[in-house]
């Protein structure tokens, strides 16, 4: 009774889980270009997820595995003949492959074939990450219980908490469930000797511990954070791939409209976040919204944009790099750190980026 008339008070007052506002880029998340200006490596088909080994990159491009060779040329080394959704490097060589969402399968190394489609009875349905820790475990985010990876945006909209993180065992093929119920599970890694995941719908990174228990590393982020890599030197690089607005925090405290929006329009014109825009005059947010006299207004509201988030061991934000709402490179949804430069994937303009991370540091914090 208490927790239904707090949730009214809440409504009544725009406060709590109602309140509509959002953080602002300020400090080590104030907007810059390095995401807009990095070198682009090449544009593929359909990029996913990066990972790497210490020595080389790989890609995951719709059902292929690519190779960053030393000259950046690209190099395929592996077509799966499905949707490759996540991938990682395994200590002892090959690598960790989600196929289509719903199965997770080992390519070469000492465990080459083995595979799995559930854990402790659960079926995965949207695998999206997977990250490796000290000891050779796998462990895996799976975004939605009830809908498939690319039905993120729906999930979103339907207020989803059926988010998962499994633990896998190489070895010997053990699976168990480490966290369930989570708004959007999308990224996980071992940070610190602790598995922190990212929980987009909830705008923060948890620390999950025993049990149900999860704690919040960082939280109220201005974006929907999703994989999460280790950093050298400690913490983490972390991506958001869409960034929170009022007007999207205004429609999914409008139930009526909300679902009268699902069930009457396209997925591609809801306001909803995306990993492009200004493709088409259906988009909900166009014309004198966003510019005057052909000018951007600086308080036009991101309908995409580009950003990673470099954490410190504490999960504290360190420095972020940007592309902003002017910009090509949106919808960055996978990073990973090799030879002193960081790789990233701009899902929405479908390029392979690189920055020097020294540079970018001597210039963000000297």
């Amino acid at each position: 009774m208490i927790s239904l008339f707090n949730e009214w008070k809440d409504r009544m007052l725009g406060r709590g889980d109602a309140a509509i506002t959002v953080p602002v880029f300020d400090g080590a998340l104030k907007s810059n270009r390095f995401i807009e200006d990095a070198r682009i490596l090449a544009t593929l088909d359909d990029p996913e997820d990066l990972a790497s080994d210490g020595h080389s990159v790989f890609i995951a491009d719709g059902s292929r595995v690519l190779q960053i060779m030393p000259d950046d040329q690209l190099q395929e080394i592996l077509n799966c003949k499905g949707a490759v959704t996540a991938l990682a490097c395994l200590p002892e060589g090959g690598l960790a492959l989600a196929i289509n969402g719903i199965e997770v399968r080992i390519e070469g190394g000492p465990h080459h074939g083995r595979k799995w489609t559930a854990a402790g009875g659960q079926p995965f349905s949207a695998i999206n990450a997977i990250s490796v820790t000290k000891d050779g475990r796998l462990l895996v985010t799976d975004g939605s219980a009830k809908l498939p990876y690319a039905e993120w945006k729906r999930d979103l909209m339907s207020l989803g908490r059926s988010g998962r993180v499994f633990e896998l065992q190489p070895a010997n093929g053990g699976a168990r469930m480490l966290a369930s119920g989570m708004a959007y599970a999308f990224g996980v890694a071992e940070i610190n000797g602790g598995i922190w995941a990212s929980e987009s719908w909830k705008h923060h990174v948890v620390q999950l511990g025993s049990g149900a228990t999860r704690q919040a590393v960082t939280d109220g982020l201005p974006g929907y954070p999703s994989r999460l890599v280790p950093a050298s030197g400690g913490g983490a690089w972390l991506t958001c791939f869409a960034l929170r607005t009022q007007l999207v925090e205004f429609v999914l405290r409008e139930h009526a409209y909300r679902k009268r929006m699902m069930a009457e329009m396209e997925p591609a014109h809801w306001i909803a976040p995306a990993l492009n825009s200004g493709n088409t005059f259906l988009e909900p947010m166009q014309g004198a919204q966003l510019k005057m006299m052909g000018v951007v207004k600086p308080w036009a509201p991101p309908r995409s944009y580009g950003l990673v988030v470099r954490l410190d061991d504490q999960g504290l934000v360190r420095y972020s790099v940007h592309s902003r709402f002017d910009g090509k490179n949106h919808g960055v949804l996978a990073a990973a750190e090799c030879g002193g430069r960081l790789y990233m994937i701009a899902k929405g303009s479908r390029r392979l980026l690189a920055l020097d991370i020294a540079a970018v540091e001597k210039e963000l914090i000297g």
